[in-house]
C-alpha cells in the first residue's frame, strides 16, 4: 500500500510519501518504477500538494482530473473549499475516468474510493471516501504504515525543531516496520500562512 505522513510546525508544513508498489506479495521499488505518490497542483490560491493511498491508479487519475480543472476553481485552502472542490470533480471521476463508487450495499453516499493528505500554506488536509474532510492541527498519516509513523510522530512532536524532522521520524518508522513502505523518500516543504 503505502505511507503518507504530514506534518504542521512552527510556520512549516511537511508532507512526506514512500515510493514503494505493491502487488500482493509482490514489491515493485523505485529502482524498478518510478512511482510518485506525491504530486503538487497549482491551485487558486498557490499550490497544494496531493497524496494519496489504495490503488495505485489513485495517483494517475487524481492527477489528470485536477490538471484538467480551471486554476480558478481549484480552492484548496479550507475544509468547506476542499469538500466544494471535490465534490465538483466527483462526478468527472465517475464519468471520464469511470471510478467505481459502490463499497457496500449500506453505503451513505456514492464513495470516491481515495483516502488523501493534502499539504499548503494553509494547513494540513486528510480526506476520505465519502468526501469527509479534516484538517489535522499537530500531524496525521494515511496508508498501511500510518500506525507506526502516527507514533514515531507523536514521540517526536514535542521536542523537534521543525515539521521536516517530525515528518522525518514518521516515514523512516513506517518504511521500518510496515512491508508495504518503502524509500527513497518524496519530501515537501511549504511555509504557512498565519
Amino acid at each position: 500500500m503505502t505511507t503518507v505522513v504530514a506534518v504542521r510546525k512552527d510556520g512549516q508544513v511537511a508532507l512526506m510519501a514512500d515510493t514503494l508498489v505493491t502487488f500482493g506479495d509482490t514489491r515493485l521499488s523505485h529502482r524498478m518504477e518510478a512511482n510518485q505518490k506525491a504530486f503538487v497542483v497549482p491551485d487558486a490560491q498557490d499550490k497544494s500538494v496531493f497524496a494519496a493511498a489504495g490503488a495505485a491508479a489513485h495517483f494517475l487519475v487524481l492527477r489528470h482530473a485536477l490538471a484538467a480543472q480551471p486554476r480558478e476553481e481549484l480552492r484548496l485552502g479550507s475544509k468547506d473549499d476542499i469538500f466544494r472542490t471535490l465534490s465538483r470533480l466527483h462526478p468527472v471521476l465517475k464519468e471520464s475516468y469511470f471510478l467505481q463508487t459502490k463499497e457496500d450495499d449500506h453505503d451513505p453516499y456514492e464513495s470516491s474510493q481515495f483516502t488523501m493528505l493534502i499539504a499548503n500554506a494553509s494547513g494540513i488536509y486528510g480526506v476520505y471516501s465519502y468526501r469527509e474532510v479534516f484538517e489535522f492541527k499537530e500531524f496525521w498519516s494515511i496508508g498501511s504504515g500510518r500506525s507506526f509513523a502516527l507514533g514515531a510522530m507523536h514521540a517526536t512532536y514535542a521536542k523537534a525543531r521543525s515539521a521536516r524532522e517530525v515528518a522525518k521520524a514518521g516515514i523512516d518508522a513506517a518504511c521500518e516496520f510496515d512491508r508495504n513502505s518503502a524509500g527513497p523518500v518524496d519530501v515537501f516543504t511549504l511555509k504557512l500562512k498565519v
